[in-house]
């Protein structure tokens, strides 16, 4: 595909499952609503592939969060791929016991006998008056977790070929998918093409501050490192994966600027910025010329009202201030 055309990360995601089912028939999608019959999923990602591949690939599912995952790390077990949707993020709660002590567990625990090659595609993101239960950023419990890989994709490209890749992967991927960004049109993806787990990306090059984000972020801080182009020059580091993140790149990067700031949607308290913050620290304390800072949601569960969603979700605004603060 030429890079100059366009396509929406739901499009994507959906390219990338069809090619990774095309080329393995140990490749196989259920969940919630995933098949044609229910509409390809509740925004259409998985729409055409019940059709293409058949129910027995492909096959909406009873909603009990436990009994997908469930079924997704027996079937890993014995050789096939899933790709399983927990519909919204605040629903794999159901399905902590599996995910946390099976799916991530049991290579360490078998020896390194038993890989679980499970994906787990789930949706989230406040600001669509969605409520408390529906619009939560929880990466850092994933990332908490020994044996889990984390990703946020910031746009089409990006998403499709980390979904290649958390498909090959042997161990079992957290994929999550901003719910804003879906059916925005980005760049189009490279079919083919494999993002490598735990690479960022410089979405901007800059010599003055250190923007480190990931996920729905990044578009708004790239909305202020161009608002502050003539005064600040600020580089932009797209994290894309959470779990394991790169490091390397994130120290390279601070290293050269000596000023950082970490923005995510997450609520900021015990977030993965404080994690990130705590490496730039022990790594470059002698070379930062100021404490790092960090930006996220407050501290809440996510509102319903407009209004007070607004003021719960991190803005321009406050990246804007997080940045003036390093000077």
């Amino acid at each position: 595909m030429s890079t100059e055309q366009k396509m929406t990360m739901g499009a994507a995601i959906n390219l990338a499952l069809r090619d990774a089912m095309e080329l393995d028939g140990e490749v196989i999608v259920f969940g919630e609503d995933v098949a044609d019959k229910e509409g390809g999923g509740i925004l259409g990602v998985t729409k055409g592939l019940s059709t293409e591949f058949g129910s027995a690939r492909v096959r909406s599912t009873p909603i009990s969060e436990q009994a997908i995952v469930g079924a997704a790390i027996g079937a890993a077990i014995v050789g096939m791929k899933p790709v399983v949707e927990i519909m919204l993020m605040n629903f794999t709660t159901v399905a902590m016991d599996m995910i946390v002590n099976h799916a991530a567990k049991l290579r360490f625990m078998s020896g390194g006998q038993t890989s679980v090659p499970v994906t787990i595609r789930t949706m989230t993101g406040a600001g669509f008056g969605n409520g408390g239960q529906h619009s939560d950023f929880l990466e850092a419990w994933f990332a908490h977790t020994a044996g889990l890989k984390v990703v946020i994709p910031s746009n089409a490209k990006d998403a499709y070929g980390l979904m290649r890749s958390c498909i090959a992967d042997p161990d079992p991927c957290i994929f999550v998918e901003p719910l804003g960004l879906l059916r925005a049109n980005t760049e189009a993806p490279t079919r083919g093409e494999f993002i490598p787990l735990g690479k960022a990306r410089v979405a901007r090059e800059g010599r003055d501050v250190t923007v480190i984000t990931y996920g729905p972020q990044v578009a708004l801080v790239m909305g202020v490192a161009t608002a502050l182009k003539d005064e600040i020059d600020v580089e932009v580091l797209d994290l894309r994966t959470i779990a394991p993140f790169d490091e390397a790149a994130i120290v390279a990067s601070v290293a050269k600027t000596g000023r950082a700031v970490i923005v995510h949607e997450a609520v900021k308290n015990f977030g993965a910025g404080a994690e990130i913050g705590s490496r730039i620290t022990e790594a470059l304390f002698d070379k930062l010329t100021c404490p790092v800072q960090r930006v996220g949601a407050k501290f809440s569960p996510a509102p319903f009202s407009k209004a007070l969603e607004a003021a719960f979700l991190p803005s321009a605004a406050d990246v804007h201030a997080a940045i003036r603060r390093t000077f």
